[in-house]
C-alpha cells in the first residue's frame, strides 16, 4: 500500500466518522435569511443573540437584511429586494409595515416552491391584511373577531374557540410557565423533555387565524391566576404552504428568554427542519426538565 493511498484512506475514514458522531457539522450548511428592522419589540437585541446561536450550530451560514425604519420613504424601500431563492430558510423576527407588493408576492412564491419559514415570537402579529401569510402562520396576533383560536383542554382535546367567541390575542404579566410536548416523535421535539420549565415570560393565548393544518409540537397551561384563559395554549407548531415547511414558535420576549436553552433549541431545531424536514442538532444540556 503506498503512503499516498494510506493518507487517502485515513482522510476518507476520518471524514466518515465525523458524519457518524457529528452529522450536524459534516452536513453541508444551510443558507439562512434573518429578516427585521420593525418590531416594538427589542429585535435589535434578540436579532444577533439568534444569529449567534443559529451559526454555533455549525450547521447554518446566517444573512442579516433589516428593512427601512417605520415611515421611511417609498425610496428606502426600492433596495429591500430579499433573494430568497439563495435561502433554505428564512427567520422572520419582523413586525411592522407591509413589504412592496413586489417582495410579498416572491416570498409566497419562495414557500410555496418548498422554503422553509421560521417565525418567530411577535413576528406573529406581523401583516395582518396579507392572506396568505395568515394562511403560512395558522394563527397570528389578531383580535378575537379576525379568524378562529385553537387550543387543549385538560385532557389534551382540541378546543376551537370559533371567530368572534373567546379572546382574542393577548398575555397575562410574564412568569414562569412549564412547557409540554404534544408530538415526541416529531423531529423538532424528538428528545426534548416531555415537559420542562420555561424562563419568565410572555404566555400568549388567544392567536386567531384561519387556523388549518396545524400540527400542534407543544403548549403551556395558561393559568387563570396569572391573567389566562384556563387552556393549554400552544406554543409552537407547524404547518404546510404549498411545497414548504413553515414552523412558528410563541416563546422567546427579549434577549433573556431568547438565549435559554429551551428557546434556543426549538428556534434551531426548528430551522433546521423547516430548511430539510430533518434535524441533526442535538437536544443542549440546561433545559429544566420536569419530572413526570
Amino acid at each position: 500500500m503506498s503512503k499516498a493511498y494510506r493518507w487517502f484512506l485515513c482522510g476518507a475514514l476520518l471524514s466518515l466518522a465525523l458524519a457518524i458522531v457529528c452529522p450536524a457539522l459534516a452536513a453541508e450548511k444551510i443558507n439562512l435569511l434573518i429578516i427585521d428592522g420593525q418590531n416594538p419589540h427589542n429585535w435589535k437585541g434578540t436579532t444577533p443573540r439568534i444569529n449567534e446561536m443559529l451559526e454555533k450550530t455549525g450547521r447554518f451560514s446566517v444573512d442579516v437584511l433589516t428593512s427601512p425604519d417605520k415611515g421611511a420613504p417609498k425610496e428606502a424601500w426600492d433596495n429591500f429586494r430579499p433573494e430568497f431563492t439563495k435561502y433554505g430558510v428564512v427567520l422572520t423576527n419582523y413586525c411592522g409595515e407591509p413589504w412592496p407588493e413586489e417582495v410579498s408576492r416572491a416570498f409566497e412564491k419562495y414557500v410555496s416552491d418548498g422554503g422553509g419559514l421560521v417565525v418567530y415570537h411577535f413576528a406573529v402579529a406581523s401583516f395582518r391584511d396579507w392572506e396568505a401569510y395568515n394562511n403560512m402562520i395558522g394563527m397570528g396576533w389578531r383580535d378575537a373577531n379576525f379568524g378562529d383560536s385553537i387550543a387543549l383542554d385538560a385532557d389534551g382535546k382540541v378546543v376551537r374557540r370559533p371567530k368572534g367567541e373567546g379572546p382574542g390575542a393577548g398575555h397575562g404579566p410574564q412568569h414562569p410557565f412549564e412547557v409540554m410536548v404534544r408530538d415526541q416523535d416529531h423531529p423538532i421535539m424528538k428528545g426534548m423533555p416531555a415537559k420542562w420549565k420555561h424562563v419568565q415570560d410572555e404566555l400568549y393565548h388567544g392567536q386567531r387565524g384561519p387556523a388549518q393544518d396545524m400540527h400542534i409540537l407543544a403548549t403551556a397551561y395558561d393559568a387563570p391566576e396569572s391573567g389566562g384563559t384556563g387552556l393549554h395554549e400552544l406554543m409552537a407548531w407547524t404547518i404546510p404552504y404549498g411545497k414548504g415547511r413553515v414552523f412558528v414558535e410563541l416563546l422567546g420576549h427579549d434577549v433573556a428568554q431568547t438565549i435559554a436553552p429551551d428557546c434556543a433549541a426549538l428556534l434551531c431545531r426548528g430551522a433546521e427542519w423547516a430548511a430539510t424536514g430533518e434535524v441533526t442538532i442535538p437536544v443542549p444540556a440546561g433545559i429544566d426538565a420536569v419530572a413526570p
